[in-house]
């Protein structure tokens, strides 16, 4: 079964800008945004353990699927890019007939921990990548386990889903 073999789900998605909101609205709204960058929505599944943050981390960041202005493909740290972070558990659903079923959703709290560490590990990487010092990109990240509002500008459906 794939879904039982699968540590994670992540969607990638190019974006022009993007706004999160990362607090519930009953408070006073606060805003993850970036300028031009990579929305990274991801979903950890049954049995994912921290060993796998470090491949995803790897992957997500030197596969080339980030356009130059001459039209060639480079890395979100060669470029550099903006990532956005978002936890995203719809990202783990199966059809069944009519009805979404989450049962290969890892627990809130592992969820929410190894989250954590994804997004601890891409802050590190940026912050040791001469690139994105250099021209003061950043990673911004949701909350995990809150409902949240996404408004984004793309340039074009340029999507990719990636399992782990």
């Amino acid at each position: 079964n794939a879904e039982l073999s699968m540590a994670a789900r992540v969607l990638l998605q190019q974006c022009l800008s993007a706004r999160l909101q990362v607090t519930d609205a009953a408070e006073a709204a606060e805003y993850a945004e970036i300028p031009r960058g990579t929305l990274i929505y991801v979903c950890f599944c049954k049995g994912a353990t921290v060993d796998i943050v470090p491949k995803m981390v790897n992957t997500l960041l030197n596969v080339k699927l980030c356009e130059t202005n001459e039209g060639n493909y480079v890395s979100v740290l060669d470029l550099p890019a903006n990532i956005l972070i978002i936890p995203q558990a719809t990202l783990g659903g199966k059809a069944k007939g009519r009805n979404m079923q989450y049962h290969y959703n890892i627990g809130k709290e592992n969820g929410k921990a190894l989250y954590a560490q994804f997004v601890a590990l891409c802050e590190k990487e940026f912050a040791l990548n001469c690139k994105c010092v250099e021209a003061g990109v950043v990673v911004r990240h949701g909350t995990y386990g809150n409902r949240q509002v996404l408004q984004m500008d793309t340039n074009g459906p340029y999507t990719h889903l990636i399992e782990f």
